[in-house]
């Protein structure tokens, strides 16, 4: 690894990037380059109002952390040869500098805060709003400094290592690399990055270029990249680097026999050859291999947030061989080429986990109520030796909505309820065929209620031999949206419960986290009395007593479920919930779940002056002064707010953790417990936590993310061990930045 002398200004160059290949149409674990990870499907990025502008800065800023330089990557002797051992060394050097980097505190956030915001000079509302003159704009924290690693080629889906990026993430002012012309009339600088209009606490993207100007570079190239591409990348830094400095300081340098107080001056490095193939001896360097396999050494973001959405989301029973989950994954025939798991992730069953499942139902937004004869053909194939596995499809939850839905589309649902329990639980159907009420005997009424007539279990036809039992699986591509209308309402008909006993029980009961909409609601509870009519549990005591039985089967639905918009507050861990405010507004909804206790980070809950029943003030817990505008911090209420937690947790209950939306405040407050429970570092605490907040994308903002990273800290000394990020702040921003891109607007 050798430092760059000031290059030529004439020189420069610029990285080509992959073409990113087609998207997958499931939930995949791919997430190799032939399988790039897409967005989670259903999911949206809300909006989180910042609230109020503080009304003063912080008078504990710690201005004495701006001028606190951190100590720069070891530069090896001026008169370093280029040899190979001498490259292989640099290698290793290069791994223990990232090493000691993760190990080195992090600043105090209000040292760093709010430049990390991005503040430009002419952005009047950013400025404004922190409270930060023109002048002050421009400041730089001393105290950052960081080590950029920069791939020449820019070619990230291959021979990664930990943190690197491509050079037109840092540079702006150079011409592409063509292959021939090693020299250009260019002036690379960094970019500048910081908004120069409107207002965001959440500018992770902006996050890589602004520290790559505060750090030593390093560059590298893999097998496929000319070393002249490498030199004339590093050339490019270098005089970015040179530019950078000569704006902001006027290119003065530290003085001899200076204390540290001086301008920083930041290096350019180049390892020369490519020595990190060997994932063994660098563990802990290579993100990615010279074949694009992800290596598990190097915790990567959308594999890790697939892993946990895999474990969360995977098919469990909700009635007799019934299941809930996601589109099963084919196996890729050729693994070895094509990706590599993380060694902790369960092996597929027979190279064909949709083996597992007779029946396989599809809940899509594009399907129709399948017909009579179409299920009545499938219910032949079915009855066949050696059948394979049967799939068709229903329509998505929120697809049938009230009033716009036809009788058609209820006698086509009913028609598939009895189908899955005729499959499923075959000698049941036919326990219900000889001694109960046969399907005949519902009949529809001008209104489209049903009607009912007393079954005479004499006059029944004897049951047929029961084929074997299918096991069916209901699913959908994130496992728990669409396929949740038809889930609730086989659940009503299979255990004969009206609707709000069937969102608690599958919730509660079976442990199935799915996510509902206001319309299914509206329809489950419309026709409800047909779906219990219908039900085989109570198929006979209907029979016996048809009179008294509409009246004890349906009983009148309790409150909370007018209140409820259709969605449950998202269980985080058994014991902790993470959802809204018009969640923690719905106590007997809450209730119902086995939550009893309710912190309000930010937003306090309509009833809390009048109290309720369920809830004694002793279970309750407001944080106040915590507005989401990337000033007030929240690390200073950790203790408190886990601590409440952890009492919930050791009387036997769960708390629900609230802000007003549910993604930002409230989120950090369950990241941080993840991290005290399950003993991880922020990266895969937030990952967990983002695959189980159901339906939206947590949000934490910038200030409450960059806590989170100090609190790992904390945790990690009172455990008794050193610092040790698994990625850097400049890396956190950046993949997060990512993971939220396909949601974005812009």
């Amino acid at each position: 690894m050798h430092r760059r002398p000031s290059p030529d200004p004439s020189t420069a160059a610029a990285a080509t990037a992959t073409s990113t290949p087609p998207q997958p149409n499931n939930l995949t674990l791919n997430t190799s380059p032939r399988g790039t990870p897409r967005s989670v499907p259903n999911k949206h990025l809300p909006t989180c109002p910042t609230g109020p502008a503080p009304s003063s800065r912080d008078p504990q800023h710690p201005q004495h952390q701006q001028h606190q330089q951190r100590a720069g990557l070891a530069t090896p002797p001026p008169d370093s040869p280029s040899s190979d051992e001498d490259d292989e060394a640099a290698a290793k050097r290069l791994g223990e500098a990232l090493a000691a980097q993760a190990s080195a505190p992090l600043p105090d956030p209000r040292a760093v805060f709010p430049w990390l915001h991005g503040l430009h000079p002419a952005n009047g509302l950013q400025t404004g709003f922190f409270q930060v003159g023109h002048k002050a704009a421009r400041q730089v924290p001393g105290c950052l400094r960081g080590i950029c690693v920069v791939k020449a080629g820019g070619d990230l889906s291959r021979a990664r290592i930990k943190g690197a990026v491509a050079p037109e993430e840092i540079l702006e002012g150079w011409r592409a690399w063509d292959g021939t012309t090693s020299t250009s009339s260019c002036s690379p600088r960094f970019l500048d990055v910081d908004p120069r209009d409107g207002f965001s606490v959440r500018n992770f993207h902006i996050q890589t270029a602004k520290m790559a100007a505060l750090s030593d570079v390093v560059v590298y190239r893999d097998d496929a990249t000319a070393p002249a591409e490498l030199m004339e990348t590093a050339r490019a830094v270098s005089l970015a680097q040179a530019r950078w400095r000569e704006e902001r300081f006027g290119g003065a340098g530290p003085s001899p026999g200076a204390t540290g107080r001086g301008p920083p001056v930041f290096h350019t490095f180049v390892v020369q050859r490519n020595y990190f193939e060997s994932k063994k001896k660098y563990a802990g360097i290579i993100a990615r291999d010279s074949k694009g396999n992800l290596c598990e050494s190097v915790m990567d973001f959308f594999h890790w947030e697939r892993k946990e959405m895999t474990a969360m989301s995977a098919a469990s029973p909700i009635a007799e061989n019934v299941y809930l989950g996601p589109t099963p994954e084919p196996f890729p025939a050729e693994t070895t080429d094509t990706y590599q798991l993380d060694a902790s992730l369960p092996t597929p069953v027979d190279a064909d986990p949709s083996a597992l499942f007779d029946v396989q139902i599809e809940a899509s937004d594009m399907a129709q109520v399948p017909d009579a004869d179409k299920l009545a053909h499938l219910k032949a194939r079915l009855a066949r030796p050696g059948h394979g596995i049967i799939e068709f499809e229903f329509p998505s939850s929120g697809s049938i909505a009230p009033p716009t839905w036809s009788h058609g589309d209820v006698d086509g649902l009913m028609r598939t309820l009895r189908f899955i329990h005729e499959v499923a639980v075959p000698e049941d159907a036919a326990y219900v065929r000889a001694g109960g009420a046969a399907d005949s005997a519902v009949e529809a009424d001008g209104d489209g209620d049903a009607t009912m007539t007393d079954a005479d279990a004499a006059d029944a036809e004897p049951p047929a031999p029961a084929p074997g039992a299918k096991k069916v699986l209901i699913h959908c591509t994130d496992g728990y949206t669409e396929s949740s209308l038809l889930g609730l309402a086989y659940y009503m008909y299979a255990e004969g419960v009206p609707a709000h006993d069937a969102w608690v029980q599958l919730h509660r009961d079976k442990g199935r986290d799915f996510f509902a909409y206001s319309t299914d609601v509206a329809l489950l509870t419309s026709i409800q009395p047909r779906i219990l009519q219908e039900s085989p549990r109570l198929a006979l005591p209907r029979a016996r007593n048809a009179a008294s039985w509409l009246a004890r089967a349906c009983p009148p639905a309790p409150d909370w479920l007018a209140r409820m918009d259709g969605s449950l507050p998202s269980r985080i861990l058994p014991y902790m919930y993470l959802g809204n405010l018009n969640h923690a507004n719905n106590p007997d909804l809450l209730a119902q779940l086995g939550v009893v206790r309710i912190l309000s980070v930010g937003e306090p809950v309509a009833w809390a002056r009048d109290g309720h029943p369920r809830f004694p003030r002793q279970n309750l817990l407001f944080v106040d002064r915590v507005q989401d505008n990337g000033v007030d911090p929240l690390t200073g209420e950790f203790g408190r707010c886990l601590g409440f937690i952890e009492r919930g947790k050791a009387d036997g209950g769960a708390t629900l953790v609230h802000c007003r939306v549910g993604v930002s405040r409230s989120a950090t407050i369950c990241i941080a417990e993840v991290m005290r429970e399950r003993g991880v570092g922020f990266a895969r605490a937030y990952c967990y936590v983002r695959a189980r907040r159901l339906n939206v994308i947590i949000q934490p903002h910038l200030r409450f993310t960059y806590e989170l990273l100090k609190w790992e800290e904390q945790l990690r000394a009172g455990r008794g061990e050193p610092p040790r990020r698994e990625h850097e702040w400049a890396t956190v921003a950046r993949e997060i930045a990512l993971m939220n891109k396909p949601y974005s607007r812009s």
